[in-house]
């Protein structure tokens, strides 16, 4: 087995460490209740926020939309669609904002172009029994 993660793997591995990061904060410890996901939004999702122009009700929303066991909770897979749609529409605003010119290129998504960073939030052991 390799000794370094690849990219995409420390990619994952930091989504999953961010979701339990604000899921232990409040209630049931691998779920986000709505607080949490508001404040993980503001905190880890601000330049997708500023550029969609989300406020409360919006967010609001998009939680009723994700939370399809209709717990008023996010359980990991529900808070996964979330990504899957922020991944989609980053892609889409790269190509919007591709420069022009020959062959497939990209220009800045919702990260403000911060491409190629990889770390971890503190791999936060959670010792999940599942």
């Amino acid at each position: 087995m390799a000794d370094h993660m690849s990219q995409l793997e420390c990619s994952i591995e930091t989504i999953i460490n961010i979701f339990h990061q604000y899921a232990v904060r409040l209630g049931h410890p691998d779920s986000l209740n709505q607080k949490e996901i508001k404040q993980l939004m503001i905190k880890e999702l601000p330049n997708f926020l500023k550029k969609q122009k989300k406020n409360d009700n919006s967010i609001n929303k998009m939680m009723e939309d994700l939370d399809t066991n209709g717990d008023k909770e996010l359980n990991f897979e529900e808070f996964s669609i979330l990504v899957a749609r922020l991944t989609v529409a980053s892609h889409e605003e790269m190509h919007k904002n591709a420069p022009e010119g020959e062959g497939h290129s990209h220009g800045p998504g919702f990260g403000e172009g911060s491409q190629g960073h990889c770390h971890s939030h503190g791999g936060h052991g959670h010792g999940h029994s599942h």
